[in-house]
């Protein structure tokens, strides 16, 4: 998503890509020298062929992000993927600025931190993602997914877009 935002907003990306390529056919300057920078400039090449992804024994586990708005089911396709095979499976555990609940465990359902610390992980750049709900501070931290990934199992997260 970040590079797709990066694009200029007055033509899409599809269109300057038909126009890079329209323009090719007239002229035999590199569509490189043609395009506008951000044709390229983020993006080595603009399709990607999709294939299943099979790991290596040698290589280490993925992160694997579902992305979706609320009430979609990103968050149960999380919780059935690690429920049918939670040795391969887990969440990272995430932070969270609110007041930790009597029946809950610091490491477990939350890292609970204050807000200042948050902050500073923010700002130390060591938060993947966070958001604010409710006036609390919400987010999955870099080490807690090193953590499941470590641990030698597939890290599953869910977010949804703010």
């Amino acid at each position: 998503f970040p590079v797709l935002m990066s694009l200029p907003l007055t033509a899409g990306f599809r269109r300057s890509m038909r126009l890079c390529r329209r323009k090719s056919r007239t002229n035999q300057q590199s569509c490189y020298a043609r395009c506008p920078s951000s044709c390229y400039s983020t993006l080595a090449a603009p399709y990607e062929e999709v294939v299943r992804y099979q790991r290596h024994p040698a290589d280490r586990n993925r992160l694997i992000i579902l992305v979706g708005p609320a009430g979609v089911g990103v968050n149960e396709l999380r919780r059935r993927l690690i429920a049918s095979n939670p040795r391969e499976f887990q969440s990272a555990v995430p932070h969270t600025t609110r007041v930790q609940k009597s029946y809950e465990m610091n490491g477990r359902e939350y890292h609970y931190v204050s807000k200042e610390t948050f902050e500073n992980m923010v700002y130390s750049h060591k938060m993947l993602e966070y958001g604010e709900y409710k006036g609390y501070l919400y987010g999955t931290s870099i080490d807690a997914v090193r953590t499941v990934l470590d641990e030698g199992k597939i890290c599953i997260i869910d977010l949804e877009p703010q």
